[in-house]
């Protein structure tokens, strides 16, 4: 079997080469590269039903990589890891994966054993697995009461690009009335209070998501270059 790695830190990308070597006798190849960007292009041109992914890397992340992955290969087996356990990047990954593809989560902090059951679990027996911390650290971070919605995650996501409540319902095909009523729901869960006044409940939504990593720099780099694109044809139909 094939292996593809995307990785830029040469010490990681070096690691986990020797691990799957150590415990996955299955693979007959293993290909490293070192961003997001050359990781889709490889995936392209190359016959690799398994994919091991960096989440946060220059360029195009691993959201973004598996995304384009996926779209061209569904079937692909795709284990990330990553240094965190943000809500952002599994929300990202959840709503990417396809139905007859199987993905896997782990952190690098994550112990050797961990690691090594993640390995064979999602790429060699096509299983679902997600490390215990992100589980915990996602349970934390999302309760019931907390928990957004795929629509107020998008309207979160364009408030934090500044984008007018105007042009978040041209963007989701929402009515300006529903952009409103997903933005009192996002005060409500992300705990807002303008303190009589005194603070942008809009400003204090984006920094609440920040600290609670329900969003993450690399998700809104990614989110930035998706506006442009939309942008762009919004104001050509409108000349």
């Amino acid at each position: 079997m094939k292996l593809l790695i995307v990785e830029d830190d040469q010490f990681h990308a070096s690691f986990m080469v020797e691990t799957v070597g150590d415990i996955l006798p299955e693979v007959s190849e293993i290909t490293h590269v070192a961003d997001g960007g050359k990781g889709e292009e490889e995936a392209k041109s190359g016959d690799y039903p398994a994919v091991i992914l960096d989440l946060q890397m220059p360029g195009r992340n691993g959201v973004e990589a598996a995304r384009t992955i996926w779209a061209a290969h569904p079937e692909t087996r795709i284990l990330f890891w990553s240094n965190y356990a943000d809500e952002a990047y599994l929300r990202g990954i959840t709503t990417i994966v396809p139905e007859t593809s199987a993905y896997g989560y782990v952190l690098k902090t994550t112990s050797a054993n961990r690691l090594g059951l993640a390995l064979r679990a999602v790429l060699i027996e096509g299983q679902i697995m997600v490390d215990r911390e992100i589980n915990r650290y996602h349970q934390r971070a999302t309760t019931p009461r907390s928990t957004l919605t795929e629509s107020e995650f998008s309207v979160l996501v364009d408030l934090a690009l500044g984008l007018t409540d105007k042009l978040i319902a041209d963007r989701r095909a929402m009515s300006l009335r529903s952009v409103q009523n997903r933005l009192l729901s996002l005060y409500q869960k992300l705990e807002v209070d303008d303190e009589g006044g005194a603070f942008n409940k809009r400003t204090r939504a984006v920094n609440r998501a920040l600290l609670t990593r329900m969003l993450n720099v690399e998700t809104l780099i990614a989110a930035e270059r998706e506006l442009g694109p939309w942008y762009a044809k919004k104001l050509a139909r409108s000349e």
